[in-house]
């Protein structure tokens, strides 16, 4: 882990720096394809929501929140209990500054203690990478030990253009 920075568990008390962290990812790019960025209040209850069953993650950097990363269900259905859905999002002055590889190995760490082993992202791809949205995210997983097994072709619209989306799987059994 980078020097300086600290991971410890989400609280509603974090939505206004999460919202904050999140919002230029859903104005400035295809990285989320929600078009308009959540409040602090809605970010408050899907921190609420998650940590009812998964863990929701920050990251502070010197005392600064830099970043969060949490699961969430693959599928609702009990058979796919051992697999969850991860998310990480870094704030733009600390990215490339370890916080986004910090993040997720705790994350996976604790997902191991509740017997998830099969880690999956679902990623906004470009067909070619432009100003909105490049394969950075692809490669961070793929330095995490994930790879794609699949891709959804034109499935979603944003700013004018279409985009792929790809799964990328990691076990950890």
């Amino acid at each position: 882990m980078a020097d300086g920075i600290v991971i410890r568990n989400a609280t509603v008390d974090d939505a206004v720096a999460l919202a904050a962290i999140y919002a230029p990812y859903v104005r400035d790019t295809a990285v989320s394809f929600e078009i308009e960025p959540p409040t602090s209040s809605e970010f408050a209850k899907r921190i609420t929501r998650t940590l009812e069953r998964f863990p929701y993650l920050v990251a502070e950097w010197d005392g600064v929140v830099a970043g969060y990363a949490y699961a969430g269900p693959f599928k609702e259905r009990a058979a796919y209990d051992a697999s969850v859905e991860l998310s990480v999002y870094i704030a733009e002055s600390f990215q490339g500054r370890g916080v986004g590889r910090a993040l997720y190995t705790a994350l996976e760490r604790e997902l191991a203690l509740r017997g998830k082993t099969n880690l999956y992202a679902c990623i906004a791809y470009p067909p070619a990478e432009d100003e909105y949205l490049t394969y950075a995210s692809v490669r961070f997983h793929e330095r995490m030990g994930f790879s794609i097994v699949g891709r959804f072709h034109g499935c979603a619209r944003k700013f004018g253009r279409t985009y792929d989306m790809v799964w990328m799987e990691k076990l950890t059994r």
